[in-house]
Parts: structure tokens; sequence; C-alpha cells
């Protein structure tokens, strides 16, 4: 086959596939901060299009419409919460703080945000049963962590499942009032989150 005088000018299927995945990000993360800024039934997908400067058209392509875009947005913060702190090592308190302080982490980005601001009341019913099932993983995880400091003696007896949905609401909540994330200051308030909890749960 004769080479061509000149190098084509359109992209190849590998660069075409990496600028779509890049593009798709861009409109899940544009997503995710309208949505938790401003909640999801007061955002139209013209707001969307707006923050990236293009047409709500445009947006088409990577979703087949607002109620996917919600979907995709919280599925990622669920997954990003579910993700948290899951190299850690040590006795179960030790890694059940790790998880925390990752958790909080997330929580304070616009997809933590998108999360847990937003009811999964707002999504289809197949949606609602793969979020619920997200949920289900994390709760799973912080109970397993505190069964597992309570059998090694690092964290005072309890009951799990209670202790789970107290620690998971009291970091949600975060997300509920905390006004911007990634400040300086977050690190912070984090810190004194985490103390308080973990103090409770401190061995007598």
């Amino acid at each position: 086959m004769a080479k061509a005088a000149i190098a084509s000018p359109w992209k190849n299927e590998t660069e075409r596939k990496t600028e779509r995945a890049l593009k798709r990000e861009a409109v899940l993360a544009a997503a995710a901060h309208v949505f938790s800024e401003r909640g999801y039934h007061r955002v139209s997908l013209d707001e969307v299009a707006q923050a990236l400067n293009v047409t709500k058209p445009t947006l088409y392509y990577y979703f087949k419409n607002k109620e996917a875009m919600l979907f995709a947005c919280v599925q990622h913060g669920l997954d990003m919460l579910e993700a948290a702190g899951s190299a850690a090592e040590g006795n179960g308190r030790t890694r059940l703080v790790a998880y925390l302080e990752g958790y909080a982490a997330v929580i304070e980005t616009d997809f933590g945000r998108c999360a847990v601001r937003i009811s999964d009341a707002e999504l289809s019913e197949a949606s609602r049963k793969k979020v619920r099932r997200i949920k289900s993983e994390i709760d799973r995880k912080i109970r397993q962590l505190v069964a597992d400091g309570i059998a090694d003696g690092s964290i005072a007896s309890s009951d799990p499942k209670i202790t789970a949905f107290a620690l998971a609401g009291a970091l949600n909540s975060i997300g509920q009032w905390h006004p911007r994330p990634s400040q300086p200051a977050d690190r912070k308030l984090v810190d004194e989150y985490i103390n308080l909890l973990m103090n409770g749960l401190a061995p007598r």
C-alpha cells in the first residue's frame, strides 16, 4: 500500500476513544458540580452545556438524558466512597480511621456531595437498585471494620450496624452543610469530626 504524501489530520480509533472518554469525564464533572450546588430539579442540561461551552445536543452524545447523567454522577461518587482507605493496614481501629478519612475526603468533592445531597428517589427503579447495592457494600465495609476493631480490642464493644449508620451519617452531613469543597481548612474539620466519632469508640 502506498504511503500518504501527508500526515492524516484525522485521529485514529484509539485517539478518538481517548478523546471521547476525556470529554465524557468533563461532562460528568460539570454535571456533578451543578447538581451538587443547585439540586437536580433546579438544574437544566442547558446549564451543564453552558459550563462546558458546548450546545445541549452535544451532551446527548455522552448521556442519553438528564437522569442517566445524574445516575453516573451518583454512582461515581459512591464508587469513590467504597474504595476509600482500602489499602490501609493495622488493627480494626487504624483501618477504620483510614477509611473514614478517605470517606470524608470524597464527601468534600462534587461527586461525593452529589452522592449524599441527592436522594436516590430521583432515579429510575433500575438505577435506584444499583445505587442501593453500592450503598449496602459501603455499609457492610464499615460494619466489618467496626466488628474487626471490637474483636481485636481496639474498639469498644458496640453494635456494628448502629455504629456504621452513625459514622456514615455524621460524615455525610459534611456534604450537606459545608459550603464549598476542597478548601485548605477542611483538613482540620475532618480531623475534628473523626476524633469526636472515634473517641466515642475508644475502649474503656
